[in-house]
């Protein structure tokens, strides 16, 4: 069995007082490999930080839609300089969110153009934050794509069916994290069990919305363990087998 966890944010406040434990107790349960990933500039330097302590930990730069409208000026350089950094194998947290008000949408729309035109720049693949606003990161994905190949993840995915499938045809990675392990996510089940074996990833997204069972409880990568079981069943296939193909999966994308 070999887990990796595509999304925690092991830099944040809530790890500040057991970080070295929760790693120790991550790589106890299988998860071999955790992608730390920034929210901002000071965020994006703290995970290339902990990238470079600890070897079973790679991080991800970037400026999360509800934190643009708080970047400095430089705050944009700072991420295009951390990306030299080594074991920085992402471009991200960015994409779009209707659901907050922290940032105003223009805002939002030209930092996540920023993020894509880098990617694309630089072949680090993106990881895409969406909250009901589906229809507006589809549309820039697509304007993104006649500029060149995408690729990147639809990082803790809650869409629907439609939503899934042209992310597929966009090239893109579909990652599921703890909210399809709820009671109520049968919906989500479902259109987890129609995406392909080579574009399906899994994450935590800790410290925020712990699995089933452990729901209420401060998120941590050594959960991974639940979301995969609850995916294996749902998709009828062996647990090991599942565990490994996610993980192929993540080293294919992020080249681990």
């Amino acid at each position: 069995m070999a887990l990796i966890d595509t999304h925690t944010h092991l830099d944040q406040d809530e790890f500040s007082e057991d970080r070295c434990q929760v790693i120790e107790e991550a790589l106890g349960a299988g998860v071999s490999i955790m992608l730390a990933v920034g929210i901002g500039a000071d965020s994006s330097l703290a995970v290339t930080e902990l990238a470079a302590q600890n070897a079973a930990i790679f991080s991800a730069v970037g400026i999360q839609p509800n934190y643009c409208a708080e970047a400095k000026t430089e705050d944009w350089d700072r991420i295009i300089a951390l990306i030299s950094q080594p074991k920085v194998v992402a471009i991200g947290e960015t994409g779009l969110d209707r659901h907050w008000d922290f940032t105003p949408f223009p805002i939002q729309q030209d930092f996540f153009d920023r993020h894509l035109r880098l990617s694309q720049e630089t072949g680090l693949p993106f990881i895409v934050h969406t909250r009901e606003s589906e229809t507006d990161v589809l549309a820039m994905l697509r304007a993104a794509r006649k500029r060149g190949p995408l690729a990147g993840v639809m990082h803790s995915f809650v869409g629907g069916q439609e939503v899934a499938a042209e992310c597929l045809e966009l090239g893109l990675y579909i990652s599921f994290a703890g909210m399809v392990t709820f009671k109520k996510s049968a919906a989500l089940r479902a259109v987890a069990q129609t995406i392909p074996d080579d574009r399906i990833l899994i994450e935590t997204d800790s410290p925020y919305l712990a699995p089933h069972p452990l729901r209420g409880n401060r998120n941590q990568p050594a959960y991974l363990r639940h979301t995969a079981e609850c995916l294996a069943e749902e998709r009828k296939t062996d647990f090991d087998t599942f565990c490994n193909l996610t993980s192929e999966n993540a080293r294919r994308l992020f080249r681990f």
